[in-house]
C-alpha cells in the first residue's frame, strides 16, 4: 500500500516538527520584546507621531510619483505597441527575471525552513533533557493512534460510584483496549 507507505515516512521526519517548534520558539522570543517597545514608544509618543506623519508624507509623494509614471506609461504604451516584437522581447526578458526571482526565494524559504528546523529541534532537546530517538517514537504514536480510531468506543462509568468501583472499570477499560489493539493489529 504506497499510500500508507507514505503517511509512515511522513510521520516518521520529525522536521516539520521541528520547524514548527523552531518558529514557536522565535515567536515567543520576539513576543518578549514587544512590551519593551511598546513602553518606548508610549513614552516618546510625540516623536512616533511625528515620524508617523512624515511617513504617511513621503507614502503620499510616492503615491503621486506612481501615478505620473503610470499615466507616462499608459500614453507612451500606443508608441509602443507599433513595435510588437520589441514588446514581446521585453515581456520574455522581464517574465525570465521573474523566475530568476522565484528561485531565489524558493532558496531563501528553504534556508529559513532549514534554520527554524534546527532551532525546534535545539528547542525539543532542550526540553527532553537530551537527545531521543524521535522517529520511533511519532512511528508508535501513529500505530496507537491507528489502533485507536479503529478500536471500538470504551464505555465510561458513571462518576457518582466509589474510588475502588472507579479503579475496576479502569482496569476493565485498559484490558477493552488492549484486546481491540490485538485483534487490529491482524
Amino acid at each position: 500500500m504506497p499510500i500508507t507507505d507514505d503517511i509512515k515516512k511522513t510521520l516518521s521526519d520529525p522536521t516539520p516538527l521541528y520547524a514548527l517548534a523552531g518558529a514557536g520558539d522565535l515567536a515567543y522570543e520576539k513576543l518578549r520584546e514587544v512590551p519593551g517597545k511598546v513602553e518606548a514608544l508610549a513614552a516618546d509618543r510625540k516623536a512616533a507621531q511625528e515620524k508617523a506623519a512624515a511617513r504617511l508624507q513621503e507614502a503620499q509623494s510616492l503615491l503621486v510619483e506612481a501615478q505620473g509614471k503610470v499615466t507616462e506609461a499608459v500614453t507612451a504604451l500606443p508608441a509602443e505597441l507599433k513595435d510588437l516584437k520589441e514588446l514581446q522581447e521585453k515581456a520574455q526578458t522581464f517574465a525570465l527575471q521573474q523566475v530568476g526571482r522565484a528561485a531565489e526565494f524558493a532558496v531563501k524559504a528553504k534556508e529559513a525552513y532549514d534554520e527554524l528546523a534546527e532551532r525546534g529541534k535545539a528547542v525539543v532537546e532542550k526540553n527532553r533533557g537530551g537527545s531521543a530517538e524521535p522517529a520511533g517514537e511519532v512511528a508508535a504514536e501513529a500505530e496507537v493512534t491507528e489502533v485507536a480510531l479503529d478500536a471500538e468506543p470504551a464505555q465510561v462509568e458513571p462518576a457518582e460510584e466509589s474510588t475502588q468501583n472507579g479503579a475496576a472499570a479502569s482496569a476493565s477499560t485498559a484490558k477493552k483496549a488492549t484486546r481491540a489493539r490485538k485483534s487490529t493489529g491482524k
